[in-house]
């Protein structure tokens, strides 16, 4: 029997970060989109806070384990019903992800080898230790307080990490984010935080429309333009509003690259995209997110999932990063061969761009090459036979 999880995000989220939203600023306007990278969790709207049943809040305090056989280690990752933000899956599962390297430090995460339910309350435990154990050694004073203001900053933070977080990327760099309280937490555990929603640099016109503003700053800065009497501030707004209808998905082609070049090999790490966190790493120059869905909880060749294009196509692998021919979550079967050589084709493009040292902004050609991949692709495919007439 499937236990029901906390994360729940209505099928429209709205964000919520310290900077104004549309809504908080005089009113969305007419084909604003509110993709909203600001990322609260939100109750469903036919259901407020106030009217959870009981029993309902006694469910959703319990996440189920699945346990995998991670670099020769039996190893727990939590998993969930929902398709919510939940950060706090995405940086728990990277510390039990983390434990064999980091038993030394004490600063990795293991579990009773027979767990196979949790709840919210130890998981929470569990951070704590591992952030009260990156306490500096050095008894400098000047340390000791600034690590003490850092606890007393993540206290405050930590009960958002089971339903969301403000988040709020700015589009120069995978990096990028606005800084508020809450990245304290991805700091004090050394945990990096990415996003691949950036401007393309041979975009000049949308690199002018967008500069180095956050997501929040873009989208107040279209309502101004719009009600503006000047010609070029409403045609900058425009091109702005295009900007963020047109990657609404909030990630794009020069993003993934970037991504790729940026994350290290092996590296463990959160990534951010349609207010939801994903635990993410990179394995011989791809990069993966791992598969947390509770569909899968049963399935031991299901562990991680391919990141290498924006629409959401993608590759089960297991625990080894060998392909699987586990049936998906809507029933699609696995990558077809000739998928998997152009992913193939793209990806040692991408590599051998990096290898060479070419200049990121010339990473857009790549990109080129990769949608003409998958057009190529998308012809190869066979054509249903027609339905017999009757």
């Amino acid at each position: 029997e499937e236990v029901p999880l906390p994360c729940l995000l209505d099928e429209h989220p709205q964000g919520d970060a310290k900077e104004k939203q549309p809504s908080e600023a005089g009113g969305a306007v007419e084909g604003t989109p509110v993709p909203s990278p600001a990322a609260r969790a939100v109750e469903p709207a036919a259901e407020s806070p106030q009217r959870r049943s009981p029993s309902r809040e006694a469910e959703e305090d319990f996440y189920c384990v699945k346990w995998i056989r991670w670099k020769g280690e039996r190893t727990p990752i939590i998993t969930q019903s929902q398709n919510g933000p939940c950060p706090l899956l995405a940086i728990i599962n990277i510390l039990f992800l983390q434990w064999k390297a980091s038993r030394a430090q004490q600063g990795g995460v293991k579990l009773p080898p027979q767990k196979e339910v949790i709840t919210a309350e130890e998981l929470m435990a569990h951070l704590g230790d591992c952030i009260l154990a990156t306490q500096p050694r050095e008894p400098s004073e000047g340390l000791q307080l600034n690590f003490q203001q850092n606890i007393n900053d993540t206290m405050m933070v930590l009960p958002k990490l089971s339903t969301g977080l403000d988040v709020n990327v700015r589009f120069t760099g995978v990096s990028d984010f606005e800084y508020t309280p809450e990245c304290i937490v991805f700091d004090l555990l050394n945990v990096p935080l990415y996003h691949g929603w950036l401007v393309d640099p041979q975009t000049p016109e949308v690199v002018q429309a967008v500069g180095k503003l956050s997501y929040n700053q873009l989208v107040e800065k279209i309502i101004t333009c719009k009600q503006a009497n000047d010609s070029s501030l409403v045609s900058e707004g425009l091109v702005a509003e295009q900007f963020l209808e047109s990657t609404a998905s909030q990630l794009t082609y020069h993003g993934l690259c970037e991504l790729t070049a940026a994350v290290q090999e092996g590296e463990l790490s959160v990534f951010f995209r349609n207010n939801h966190f994903s635990t993410m790493t990179k394995h011989k120059g791809h990069l993966y997110l791992l598969v947390t869905d509770q569909g899968f909880l049963q399935e031991e060749r299901v562990v991680w999932e391919s990141l290498h294009t924006v629409d959401g196509d993608s590759c089960f692998c297991d625990t080894d990063f060998h392909l699987s021919h586990t049936l998906g979550k809507e029933g699609a079967t696995a990558a077809t061969p000739e998928q998997r050589q152009v992913d193939q084709d793209y990806m040692m493009a991408l590599s051998l761009q990096q290898q060479q040292g070419q200049d990121p902004s010339a990473l857009s050609d790549l990109e080129l090459a990769r949608q003409l991949q998958q057009e190529e692709y998308q012809q190869q495919q066979p054509q249903p036979p027609p339905h017999p007439q009757q």
